[in-house]
Order: structure tokens, then C-alpha cells, then sequence
């Protein structure tokens, strides 16, 4: 299978588990990118079996909605039963580097409040170590400098993404060569205690509950460690 099939393949998976944890009364997360596109695609089928639905960037709201989801602002939402997205990349922790979409800290938000999160990817992000990818970090654009020699201090190689303006009107700085991130818990609290940072895309103190890896032999569903 190629990568498009692989995702397609995990966003069928999810979907059925998905099924499995709601009811008609159920508000569902839904994340960003192109593996959630995916999962919103096939879960559009089965509209009528939640409540609504809320996203995590205006993109990923307005495909459900032309696909006939209801969407909720997350302020309206008494709570989400179930959170499901993607990932850059994952490791055996269920920790996570997010924000190639530019869309970190609504991603982040929703995972605090959701009473399950489920992550999907495809083989090709999963790691041993957090890092390769560029770590996404979301900040308040008169800081960008700012926090970004601050960065450098933590090791870290900062590039801003230019062009880019999240959905809350800020930047993003792709911090390169943080590999291997020895603990990524402790990194996410650093990064984060940076005057002018909104967060950053680790997802370690809060990691995936759940997370469906789609390979060539098939799904595999990894549990976080108890």
C-alpha cells in the first residue's frame, strides 16, 4: 500500500472504534491534517449516530460541514466523549510531535478536554526518539525573535515559518536538530515557560491514550504505558 492508502486504511480503523464509544448524545474532537481529512471523510457517514462535532482548525470545520457534520464551538460542548487526529510523529510512549498544520494549539486544547484521545498515523511517523521532525512552536508574533534566541539556548535551531498565521493570528517557529529528545516531557515545560510562547507541538504530558499505526502487515493499536 502506499501512504495515501495507509491513512486510508488507519482513518477506516479509527472510525470503527470511534463507533464503538459514542452515542447519539456524543460530542466527537476532530483533529487537522491530511490522516483526519481522511477519518472525517468515512466518519461523515455515520453523522447521525453523534451529536456534533468539534475541530481543531477552521479547515477541518468547514469539510465537515460541507459534509454535513454538525460543528460546535468547544466553548458549547459540555464535553468531548472522543478526540481523534494525526501525528508527525509518535514514539512507543504515545508521546507526540504535532503542528505541521499550523493548527498546535487548538490540536492541544481539545486533547485536555477530550476523555480520550486517539492518535492515527501511517508507519512513516513512527520513532524511537522525538525530534526529527521539526518541532512546531506556536508564538505571539512580537516575541518571535525573542523566543527564538531562547530556543537556541535550549539547543534548538528556530526557522520561522513565513507566510504562515495560525488560526489564533500568530506565528509558527520550526525548532530543527532537538534529536534525540531525551525527555520530551521536560522539554515541553521548558519551551512553553518562554514569555511570548502560546505552546509548542509535544505532546508529552498528555500523550495519545490510543494510537492506531497503519503498516504494511496491517493496523497495529498501541496502548499508552499504564
Amino acid at each position: 500500500m502506499d501512504q495515501h492508502q495507509l491513512k486510508q486504511a488507519v482513518a477506516a480503523a479509527a472510525v470503527e472504534y470511534t463507533l464503538t464509544r459514542i452515542d447519539s448524545d456524543s460530542i466527537v474532537g476532530i483533529g487537522t491534517g491530511s490522516t483526519a481529512n481522511c477519518f472525517i471523510d468515512l466518519l461523515s457517514e455515520h453523522k447521525e449516530k453523534f451529536q456534533a462535532a468539534v475541530a481543531s482548525s477552521e479547515a477541518s470545520a468547514e469539510r465537515l460541514r460541507r459534509l454535513g457534520v454538525v460543528v460546535i464551538e468547544l466553548n458549547a460542548a459540555p464535553e468531548v466523549t472522543i478526540y481523534i487526529d494525526g501525528a508527525d510523529e509518535a514514539n512507543p510512549h504515545l508521546e507526540l510531535i504535532k503542528g505541521g498544520g499550523a493548527a498546535l494549539t487548538r490540536e492541544k486544547i481539545v486533547t485536555a478536554v477530550a476523555n480520550e484521545f486517539v492518535c492515527i498515523a501511517d508507519e512513516s511517523k513512527w520513532v524511537d526518539f522525538l525530534g526529527t521532525f521539526p518541532l512546531p512552536v506556536e508564538v505571539i508574533p512580537m516575541a518571535r525573535s525573542y523566543v527564538a534566541r531562547e530556543l537556541v539556548k535550549l539547543g534548538g535551531d528556530p526557522v520561522w515559518r513565513e507566510g504562515v498565521v495560525t488560526d489564533n493570528g500568530n506565528q509558527i517557529l520550526d525548532v530543527h536538530h532537538l534529536y534525540p529528545m531525551a525527555s520530551a516531557r521536560v522539554l515541553e515545560e521548558q519551551i512553553n515557560q518562554i514569555t511570548g510562547v502560546v505552546t509548542n507541538g509535544l505532546f508529552a504530558r498528555k500523550p495519545a491514550d490510543v494510537l492506531f499505526l497503519a503498516t504494511q502487515q496491517g493496523i497495529v493499536t498501541h496502548r499508552a504505558p499504564a
